[in-house]
């Protein structure tokens, strides 16, 4: 019979080794590395500890080097245990007895004496980690003068935010869920709230979106019955945003599958959007839109400190492909909007190739972001474009990374 507690450790264990050996996100390793366990405190544990090990890698290895006498390759099994058990201990609370217990089982013989040493070493010493997760050296590099601030947003998990299907029952909703307002139609309450309970889920008075995200839909300003294409649409917030403003929206992605989920959150929270299932890169519409709002393909590095597998997988060649698929949607999506139309581009990219880089070959007029657009805190940049990071706003609870331009045909 397993020790309580082991299962979670052995899928924390797969999981890890699917994100930095195969190169899978956490949630495409979920599927196969949490089969198997029954409770939902046992899989939240396990996405939980190698959630922490891979936030925190750079400094759990450097605490591993620090007490071992030959260093141990990046792919060895006592490696990965070690950082599962010093992420339980430094950054779970989880007493050191109970570490040992538990993780312990993961390994045997000499690997197993190794792990055992190595932690009561550091246990003896009483390490700790920084303030702020120390950044992968290659992603530090591709930051620049930027990371420092981005790994200050990495030191906790962000809270939990909310767009409301109707912003004139912010106060409302605020006061209902105690929560914090950031701008009208969005509300921000505590990491750790079970969504599903929440007063209005049920209704369809809300849904679950990142502040940053929210805001490319909302530089399109109000519909007033006026078309505008969702391109690259799902998973739907950025839908359920424009048909809540009084647009028609035409909502456009490849996957069946995931605009089967966004019918479901469009019918939740009570409103209409025509879903098509397409390659942007070669369907056409029949007739060009008032606006297009394009939330491109990309690495997703703006999400690192919600997914902080991304640290570990992306590296130049996703970037670069990512990039000339951003490019392509691009050129496509100009083409498609009416004169006097708008168009937004954005991506949750920390990366230039994938936001000022694109938004720099762009051909239409330029549409400039102003402040008033924006949370208090946050301001456009000198070209008119929007970069935000997760160092952002930090003393409310930081955001996502995100570039957003806008420009009018």
């Amino acid at each position: 019979m397993d020790i309580p507690g082991l299962p979670a450790r052995k899928a924390a264990l797969r999981l890890l080794d699917a994100v930095l050996h195969r190169g899978e996100t956490l949630d495409q390793a979920a599927h196969g590395a949490l089969q198997g366990l029954r409770s939902a405190p046992d899989k939240a544990l396990a996405r939980a500890l190698a959630g922490e090990a891979l936030r925190w890698l750079t400094d759990l290895d450097a605490l591993i080097d620090s007490a071992t006498r030959q260093i141990l390759p990046p792919d060895a099994k006592p490696r990965s245990v070690l950082r599962l058990m010093l992420a339980g201990w430094l950054r779970l609370e989880t007493p050191p007895h109970a570490v040992i217990a538990t993780a312990l089982p993961l390994l045997s013989g000499g690997p197993r004496r190794l792990a055992h040493g190595v932690f009561a070493a550091l246990v003896r010493r009483q390490v700790a980690l920084p303030a702020q997760p120390t950044l992968p050296p290659a992603v530090a590099e591709r930051w620049g003068a930027r990371a420092e601030a981005i790994a200050a947003g990495l030191a906790d998990l962000p809270p939990l935010d909310l767009t409301l299907r109707d912003p004139a029952t912010t106060a409302e909703w605020a006061e209902r869920l105690g929560g914090q307002s950031l701008l009208p139609g969005h509300l921000r309450l505590p990491r750790g709230t079970a969504v599903e309970n929440l007063a209005g889920y049920e209704e369809g008075a809300w849904w679950v979106q990142d502040l940053a995200a929210s805001l490319p839909a909302r530089l399109l300003g109000a519909g007033q019955g006026r078309r505008v294409l969702d391109l690259c649409a799902a998973p739907g917030g950025k839908t359920l945003q424009l048909a809540a403003a009084g647009w028609q929206v035409t909502a456009l992605d490849t996957s069946a599958k995931r605009l089967e989920r966004m019918h479901a959150n469009l019918d939740r929270v009570g409103l209409t959007a025509d879903l098509v299932t397409a390659d942007a890169l070669a369907w056409e519409p029949d007739a060009a839109f008032d606006a297009v709002l394009l939330d491109a393909p990309c690495t997703a590095t703006g999400t690192c400190r919600r997914h902080p597998d991304v640290l570990h997988r992306i590296g130049a060649r996703q970037i670069a492909e990512l990039a000339e698929l951003q490019g392509q949607l691009l050129d496509r999506a100009a083409r498609w909007v009416r004169p006097g139309g708008s168009l937004v581009y954005a991506t949750c990219s920390l990366e230039p190739a994938e936001g000022e880089e694109q938004a720099m070959r762009v051909a239409l007029a330029p549409d400039p972001i102003r402040a008033e657009d924006l949370p208090q805190g946050l301001a456009p940049t000198a070209q008119g474009w929007l970069r935000t990071d997760p160092g952002m706003l930090a003393e409310v609870g930081g955001l996502d990374g995100f570039f957003v331009a806008r420009w009018r045909a």
